[in-house]
C-alpha cells in the first residue's frame, strides 16, 4: 500500500482520520502506532517483525546510552550504530557483496562455480519464504534505509546530548514507524518531532494546509511522474545498441522529471499528511533543477538525506577542517556512501562518486570560474551534469549505464525504424513534460505568492476560489487515473 493507491486514499486514510479525531486525545498516539504498523504490514507482512525489533532495540540502546558515562557511553553508542548498520548490511547489501565477491573469486581462478544468492542457503521453509525473493536473494524490506537512518540518528543524538532518551516505548515507536514518512522519507530526526510526539495541536489552518500539500504531491506523482515514467521505463528497457540519440535523450529527460516529481511528490504528501495529524516535517526539496552549481543542487535535493550525511558522517570525519586534501577525500567518501545508500549496485556507487568528484572540482576552483559565467550557461551545466548522473542511477547495471550514455552521444548505431520516436511520445507525454518543466521551477509558486499579497477584495476571493477549484481538479484527475489502473510504479522498492 502506497500513498498513490486507491486503498490508501479511499479506505485507509479516511478510517485513520476518523479514528484519530473520533477518539480521546490520549488515544491518538496509539491510533497512529496501530495505523503505522498496519500500513507497513500491508506491504511487508511478516517483515513487520523487523520494524518491531528495530523499535525495541534502538529504544533500549538509547536508554543505555543516556544512562552511561565515559567509555561505557561510547561503547553503547557504538553498539547502536553497529546494530543499525548490521540491519542494513544483512538485508540490503549482504547478497550483493556475496555474489560480487564470488564472481571476483571465479574471475581470479580461485573458485570454479559462479556464486548463488545467499537466500538459497535458507532452504525452502517458512523462514525462507519470508526472507527471500523468488530468485533466492535476500528480500529488501520497504523503507529500511529510511527508518534505519532515523534510528541511528536518534542513538547518536542521545550520545551527543542533543536530545534526552525517550522514556516511553510507545512514543518512540510512533517516531520510528510514523506512516506518513515511513517508506519514502523525508528522514525525520527525533529532535525535530520529540515535542510534537508528546504534545501537538491540529488547527483548521494546519489541516487545510496539509490537505492542499497532500493533493499537490499526489498530482505531482500521479499526473506528472507516472505519465513520464510510461516513456522513461520502456526507453530504458530498449537495448542500448538499438537506441537512437533522440530516443535516448527523450528517455533521460523523462526520467529526470520522473524522479524529481516522484521523490518530491512523496515528500509533499508526507509533509501534508504530517500536518493532518499535527506534525511539522522539514522541507525535503527546494526546486533543485534551478540550481547553478552541483554544490547548490545538493542544498536543494533530498535535503533530509544530504544533511544527514553532513551531520553524521562528513563533519565527524573532519569536514573541511583538516585541510583541502582531507576535505576532498571526505566529500568523495560521503557521496560514495550516499550512492550505496540508494541501492546495492556498482551503478549507484559510481553515481555517488560522480557527484562527489563534481563537488571536489567545484571546490578546487571551477565554482569561482562558473560564478562569472551567465546564469543560463550555469543552468545548462547543472542540468547536463545531473542528467548524465541520472543514467547511472536509473540503469540496472554499470555496463548498461555506459552503453546508454554511448547511445546519447550517438556512438551506437540505433534503429529509428525499429523504435520510432512517435511510438513513445504522444500529446499526453508532451503536456506532462511542459507541466514538469514549469513545475520544477519556483515561478508558479512566486506568482501565486505575489498575487496573494497584492490582490484585494473580490480579486483575492476569486483567487482563493480558483485555488480550491484547481486542487479539486487535481484530486479528481489523480483519482480517475488511479481508478483506471494506469501505470503507477513505486521506485522506492529499490531503496
Amino acid at each position: 500500500m502506497v500513498f498513490s493507491s486507491p486503498v490508501f486514499l479511499f479506505l485507509f486514510l479516511p478510517l485513520v482520520l476518523l479514528a484519530y479525531f473520533g477518539l480521546r486525545r490520549e488515544l491518538r498516539n496509539p491510533v497512529l502506532l496501530a495505523a503505522s504498523l498496519l500500513f507497513y504490514a500491508w506491504g511487508e507482512t511478516f517483515l513487520v517483525a523487523l520494524m518491531l525489533v528495530s523499535i525495541g532495540a534502538n529504544w533500549g540502546l538509547g536508554a543505555l546510552v543516556g544512562r552511561a558515562e565515559g567509555a561505557a557511553r561510547r561503547r553503547w553508542v557504538a553498539a547502536g550504530v553497529a546494530f543499525n548498520l548490521a540491519v542494513l548490511v544483512a538485508f540490503k547489501y549482504a547478497d550483493w557483496l556475496w555474489v560480487a565477491a564470488g564472481r571476483l573469486l571465479v574471475a581470479a581462478g580461485w573458485a570454479a562455480d559462479q556464486p548463488v544468492p545467499l537466500g538459497t542457503y535458507l532452504g525452502h521453509g517458512a523462514l525462507a519464504e519470508v526472507l527471500t525473493t523468488p530468485e533466492g536473494g535476500i528480500r529488501l524490506p520497504i523503507g529500511v534505509s529510511f527508518f534505519t537512518f532515523q534510528a541511528m540518528s536518534y542513538v547518536v543524538d542521545v550520545y551527543r546530548r542533543d536530545v534526552e532518551p525517550q522514556r516511553s516505548l510507545g512514543h518512540f515507536a510512533v517516531y520510528l514507524s510514523l506512516f506518513p514518512q515511513l517508506i519514502a522519507g523525508p528522514i525525520v530526526r527525533y529532535h525535530d518531532v520529540a515535542r510534537q510526539i508528546v504534545d501537538r495541536q491540529v488547527t483548521l489552518a494546519g489541516f487545510s494546509y496539509g490537505a492542499r500539500r497532500f493533493v499537490i504531491g499526489l498530482g505531482k506523482k500521479v499526473l506528472i511522474a507516472n505519465t513520464v515514467a510510461r516513456v522513461a521505463d520502456p526507453v530504458f528497457a530498449v537495448p542500448a545498441d538499438e537506441l537512437t540519440p533522440a530516443l535516448a535523450w527523450i528517455g533521460i529527460v523523462a526520467y529526470t522529471l520522473q524522479i524529481y516529481f516522484d521523490f518530491s511528490g512523496y515528500s509533499d504528501m508526507a509533509i501534508g499528511l504530517g500536518h493532518l495529524f499535527g506534525f511539522r516535517f522539514l522541507e525535503n526539496f527546494r526546486h533543485p533543477y534551478v540550481s547553478r552549481s552541483i554544490t547548490e543542487f545538493w542544498r536543494r535535493w533530498h535535503i533530509s538525506l544530504s544533511t544527514w550525511f553532513r551531520d553524521y558522517l562528513y563533519i565527524p570525519l573532519g569536514g573541511n577542517r583538516a585541510g583541502p586534501g582531507r576535505t576532498y577525500f571526505n566529500l568523495v567518501l560521503v557521496f560514495f556512501l550516499c550512492g550505496l545508500w540508494h541501492g546495492a549496485s556498482f551503478a549507484f556507487a559510481v553515481w555517488g562518486l560522480y557527484h562527489g568528484v563534481f563537488l571536489v572540482v567545484e571546490r578546487v576552483g571551477f565554482l569561482r570560474w562558473l560564478e562569472r559565467r551567465a546564469a543560463p550557461l550555469r543552468h545548462v551545466y547543472v542540468l547536463l551534469a545531473v542528467m548524465v548522473g541520472w543514467v547511472f542511477f536509473r540503469a540496472e547495471t554499470l555496463s548498461g549505464a555506459v552503453a546508454y550514455l554511448g547511445a546519447m552521444a550517438g556512438l551506437q548505431a540505433g534503429d529509428a525504424a525499429l523504435h520510432p520516436v512517435p511510438l513513445y511520445v504522444d500529446a499526453t507525454f508532451v503536456a506532462a513534460v511542459v507541466a514538469g518543466c514549469v513545475g520544477s521551477t519556483p515561478w508558479f509558486v512566486r506568482a501565486q505568492e505575489w498575487f496573494s499579497r497584492s490582490a484585494r477584495g473580490g480579486v483575492r476571493a476569486a483567487l482563493e476560489v480558483g485555488g480550491v477549484v484547481a486542487l479539486v481538479a487535481i484530486l479528481l484527475a489523480a483519482a480517475f487515473e488511479l481508478s483506471a489502473g494506469v501505470y503507477n510504479p513505486f521506485i522506492y522498492f529499490r531503496f
